[in-house]
């Protein structure tokens, strides 16, 4: 059943920004706060998380504090990753585990995914910071391998396309993560910037390829990344890249930057804002609910208009209730592809 948030207005003519709050109550300052600066929408992390019942409190209370049917966010890919979990939650393996072992590895991320949706849709989550489509080599960097489908193009593509038809049937939208191709980054983008020397021609038939293949999803999110071949600039701030991501990967849903917060990026929080929006970026996600970040972000982002706010009024648009599902039996099917 829809949250009651359902009946707000889901017009979203709002800031080009997506902010995170400070713990699993949202506090007057808070609120008052999103109520002014208007952000597009919020992203949940552990903080935020205590029960069910208080989850759902919380996301009706940021829609209310901006007066619509926000998007709200989450990163719950299973493994590492996941915000959502025991007692009150399943206890999801890392991706990459669950699809080895599986007899059927795209039946598996499907039911995976579906599953997944329906515990977010119960609280008001409507959307998750999945599929993660980047491609596994031998050198991809700890922080991000356990998190990724496989590392062929055919594998990743047909695993993460699994992965958000399984959302959307769960009624959340999915957001493809990390465009152009964050796999072959050797160097944690949380703490410093990874840097890709590989030519632009086998980026192109490899790591971009998934992305190409998947340009019809609705929501994508930046790779924090230089890619020599194309630019000295991390892809996030760099307007050839991200000519690259609409032009030859044909990626026309709505594209939000990886945090914004993070280590890979220089300069300030104003010119990381900046920068990302002048090279095409549609909308910045800031993450950690640091006060003077957030005011700083609202202060220098423009509201959403033209192609950025025509790509989040198709996204939000398919944005449906779950489709009907056996749980159970879902449950039990996902539990004998990896007997």
């Amino acid at each position: 059943m829809p949250p009651a948030s359902r009946l707000l207005s889901a017009d979203p003519v709002a800031g080009a920004f997506i902010f995170g709050c400070e713990g699993p109550d949202l506090t007057a300052r808070e609120a008052a706060f999103f109520q002014g600066a208007d952000p597009w929408g919020f992203i949940l992390f552990a903080r935020n998380v205590d029960t069910p019942d208080r989850l759902r409190a919380l996301t009706a209370a940021l829609r209310d504090s901006v007066g619509r049917d926000a998007p709200i966010l989450i990163d719950q890919e299973g493994g590492r990753v996941q915000r959502l979990g025991p007692p009150f939650w399943s206890n999801w393996p890392h991706p990459l585990t669950q699809m080895a072992g599986a007899s059927d590895p795209v039946r598996a991320m499907f039911l995976r995914a579906t599953l997944i949706a329906r515990e977010l849709r119960d609280v008001g989550i409507d959307v998750n910071c999945t599929p993660t489509a980047d491609i596994a080599t031998e050198d991809t960097h700890p922080f991000l391998l356990s998190r990724l489908y496989g590392d062929s193009v055919e594998t990743v593509v047909a695993r993460a396309r699994a992965n958000a038809e399984g959302c959307l049937q769960g009624g959340v939208l999915p957001v493809m993560k990390h465009i152009p191709g964050h796999g072959r980054g050797t160097v944690d983008s949380h703490l410093g910037l990874p840097t890709v020397d590989t030519g632009l021609e086998e980026l192109r038939e490899t790591d971009f390829e998934v992305f190409r293949r998947l340009n019809d999803l609705p929501l994508g999110m930046s790779a924090h990344v230089v890619y020599s071949a194309i630019d000295d600039a991390p892809g996030t701030i760099s307007a050839a890249v991200l000519a690259e991501v609409r032009g030859a990967i044909g990626f026309d849903g709505l594209l939000m930057t990886d945090d914004i917060s993070m280590g890979a990026l220089p300069g300030d929080m104003a010119a990381r804002c900046t920068g990302s929006i002048a090279a095409g970026c549609d909308m910045i996600l800031h993450c950690n609910a640091d006060w003077s970040d957030m005011q700083s972000v609202a202060a220098c982002t423009p509201r959403l208009e033209g192609r950025g706010l025509a790509r989040a009024k198709r996204a939000l648009a398919m944005r449906a209730d779950p489709v009907e599902l056996d749980i159970e039996a879902a449950r039990a099917e996902l539990a004998s592809l990896n007997s």
